[in-house]
This record gives structure tokens, sequence and C-alpha cells, in this order.
């Protein structure tokens, strides 16, 4: 009896496949190996001697903890915007949600001076914000808002399509056992939201770690105090130094890829606890 033939819509493994790593390797991995066999044109000495100089290490200081700074911020009130669009029913509701995607739309040098003239110490709310001593523009502080502008809608967009799916019939037997409001979220609903939370704090820490058009403008790109690596990448590249160019990158690029490893080990440890890994 002859074998039925499996029609399939898609092309076939191997031919989908080759198209799949090939288009990787253009777009990614070849621009990652150029990286890598530039800076190996340079010395161990030579290459320490890049990454570890005093304006570049504060670089690394600044861009990452800004980073992890703004997206455990956007983790906590991306999530408490997404509960509220999911959740609740009030005027605006549609622009609201409309607008929680205006970083995507939006050019980041556009975002990085708009945000300026806003906490300028002449600006919208910079000029009340000064005689309180608060200073953001042009200082570490306008990296950070800047970061967390950007990565915000990566949270909401990540955690929203969760909360629309999640059942209310668990948080009801909960409440009807008893349970106070914060027994539900902590022990009901942040189980199931977490891997979720963690991918969308992922992303946004991805995101806010090669950020550089919204950051440049409020920065104030001052050496040892507000300058971000990708900044002095830039800088390295005017000045022809393409091999410490590259070199900074490397660094950037297996740190990054370290802490994404963490969150990502984190994210799959979560899922596997709280049986969502299924």
């Amino acid at each position: 009896m002859a074998a039925t033939r499996t029609f399939r819509v898609l092309p076939g493994f191997h031919l989908t496949l080759g198209y799949t790593l090939a288009y990787l390797s253009l777009i990614v991995l070849l621009p990652l190996a150029a990286v890598f066999l530039k800076t190996a044109s340079l010395s161990l000495a030579e290459f320490w001697a890049v990454v570890s100089a005093p304006r570049v290490v504060a670089t690394y200081k600044l861009s990452f903890g800004m980073s992890l700074a703004a997206a455990a911020i956007n983790a906590v009130f991306g999530l408490m915007l997404a509960w509220s669009l999911v959740r609740y029913t009030f005027p605006g509701k549609r622009l609201i949600d409309a607008l929680v995607d205006l970083p995507f739309a939006l050019p980041t040098a556009v975002a990085g001076i708009a945000l300026t003239a806003l906490y300028a110490k002449n600006g919208w709310l910079g000029q009340y914000l000064e005689p309180l001593g608060i200073q953001v523009a042009f200082k570490p502080q306008g990296v950070l808002v800047a970061l967390v502008f950007i990565g915000l809608p990566f949270v909401v967009r990540t955690v929203q399509p969760i909360l629309e799916d999640l059942d209310t019939e668990l948080e009801e037997a909960a409440a009807s056992l008893g349970a106070q409001r914060w027994q539900i979220f902590r022990h009901v609903i942040l189980p199931v939201l977490l891997p979720a939370l963690l991918t969308g704090f992922a992303l946004a820490f991805a995101r806010a770690v090669g950020e550089y058009g919204s950051v440049i403008f409020i920065a104030g790109n001052i050496p040892m105090v507000s300058e971000i690596t990708p900044l002095m990448i830039i800088t390295k590249l005017e000045q022809y130094d393409y091999s410490g160019a590259t070199a900074i990158a490397v660094v950037m690029l297996l740190l990054s890829f370290t802490l994404l490893l963490a969150i990502n080990g984190l994210q799959a440890w979560t899922a596997k606890r709280t049986g969502r890994d299924r």
C-alpha cells in the first residue's frame, strides 16, 4: 500500500533551515564575527588597556547600572499600567493604550530632544524641580529617565496578553476562602505573571543597554559623569580607532549576553517551578 504523502503549506525542513541559517548568518553572525576579528588585531595588553581605561569603565557602570535600574522601574510600573488597562474601564483608556506604543514609533533623537526640553533647568518640568535641588537633564538621572521612557512598552506589551488570558475564577475562589488582596496577588496572580514579567524585564534591559539617540541629548555626555558606552564607541570610531571601538563593543556584548543569559535562566527556573514550562 502506497504511503500517503502529507501536504505542507510551508517548505520542507531542510529548505526552511537553510534559509534560516543563511539569514541569521548575514544579519547576526557575520557582523558579530567581524567585531571579534577586528578586536583580534590587538594584543592582550592593548585590549586590556583599552577596555579598562577609567573613562571607559565609568561608561560601563553608567550604561549597565542605569539599564538595570530602568528595567526594574519598568517592571513595576509597567505591570501596574498593564493591570489598569486590562482590569479597569475608564475614560481615555484607548488613548493611553495607544500612547504606550509611542516610544516604538517616535524617533529616538526626537524623544531625547523632547525629554531634554522637559527636564532642562528652564523646561516645563525642570523649572519646578530645580528649586528643590533635583537636576535631571545633563546628569545620570537624565539617562535613567530616557531609558525608562524607551523601555516601558516592552514590559506592558509582554504582560498584557497574560493578564487578558488570566482566569479570574482562581482569584474569586481565593477570596471566598478568606484570602486578602495582597495574598491573592502574591500567591495566585504573581506566579502566573512572573515568567512574562521577567521576559519584559529582559527586553527592556536589552533595549536600554544599546540605546543611543534618546540618551545623548539629555545626558550631557560629560566624561566620567554622564557618558554612556555607545557614545564611547562612536567617539573611538570618529578618531579612526576601529580596533578600540570593537574592543569596547566586545566587552559590552559579553556583559550583555551574560546578564541576559542569567535573566533567561531565572525565567526558565521560575516557569518550571510554577509548572508553566509545559
